[in-house]
């Protein structure tokens, strides 16, 4: 037992999976997939909320800065949504034809002996259908997405009615009197960058965020799991940040950052030559 215990400590690996941020992350900001996005929430809450549209620039940076997405932010301040018909216009009409297959990611991913997992805080519909262009929709165990987190029977979504006249939280005039987040309502929607939601997320996939390894393009996400214990990268940016461990300019270079991802298939098998040769001196 004492040798068992002992090459037991060299087959443990440093780390047991990887967590993947899809948007801009797996692929360039340069796609034009974000900037649809946006357009597409700003006329959501124009076509579906009668917001004015004078408003939609100001209201969505303090929902995003706030809240994580603009959706979350929504519902806080008192707008009901029918979720499917949110994901449908926002992410359904999207460029999906600028995403093409990436066989170099592809082969950097597939050479990683570890496990792999995407989180985002998108929906299923939409993370499958860019992985599917991507190429990739077989590199990864599973996908944590807006349902896994905010699953149907413990909500109710419903689009906004005259019942909600009034009830509306104004946070552009709350930010115009003061600074302080104090007073804002929260919101029933779980997503990055709440600290909350991360740990949910990593209980629901069994990740130890001690033994993870977290790739995500935005700051506040990487700052997140920094605090509850992902070793973290940040992705698209060639400038280190509090919080991130790495910097990769482009997820193709986890192999010039993170060397020591393919020394895991490299331990198992001295490991497993090791025991081998044990087993022969017993």
């Amino acid at each position: 037992m004492e040798y068992e215990d002992r090459y037991r400590q060299i087959k443990k690996a440093k780390y047991e999976c990887l967590v993947f941020d899809l948007d801009d992350t797996l692929y360039p900001l340069n796609s034009g997939l974000a900037a649809q996005c946006r357009k597409n929430i700003g006329d959501y809450m124009v076509e579906r909320l009668g917001i004015e549209e004078s408003q939609i620039s100001a209201l969505c940076d303090l929902l995003y800065k706030n809240y994580g997405t603009t959706m979350a932010g929504l519902r806080a301040i008192g707008y009901k949504l029918d979720y499917d018909d949110y994901h449908s216009f926002v992410h359904g009409r999207l460029p999906y034809e600028n995403l093409k297959p990436d066989a170099c990611l592809r082969n950097i991913l597939m050479s990683i002996p570890i496990r792999k997992v995407i989180f985002t805080n998108a929906d299923k519909v939409h993370a499958t259908k860019a992985l599917r262009k991507l190429g990739l929709e077989d590199c990864f165990e599973g996908v944590i997405c807006f349902e896994t987190l905010n699953p149907p029977e413990q909500n109710t979504p419903l689009d906004r009615g005259d019942d909600t006249k009034g009830s509306i939280f104004d946070i552009v005039g709350h930010f115009s009197r003061t600074t302080s987040q104090a007073g804002l309502p929260t919101t029933p929607v779980l997503c990055k960058p709440s600290e909350s939601a991360m740990l949910r997320a990593l209980e629901i996939a069994k990740i130890n965020p001690q033994r993870s390894i977290f790739f995500d393009d935005s700051t506040r996400n990487i700052q997140a799991g920094h605090r509850i214990g992902l070793h973290t990268v940040l992705v698209g940016n060639s400038h280190r940040v509090k919080g991130a461990d790495h910097v990769l300019v482009s997820i193709h270079n986890i192999r010039e950052a993170l060397p020591e991802l393919w020394k895991e298939e490299r331990n198992q098998e001295k490991y497993d030559i090791q025991k081998m040769l044990l087993y022969k001196l017993l």
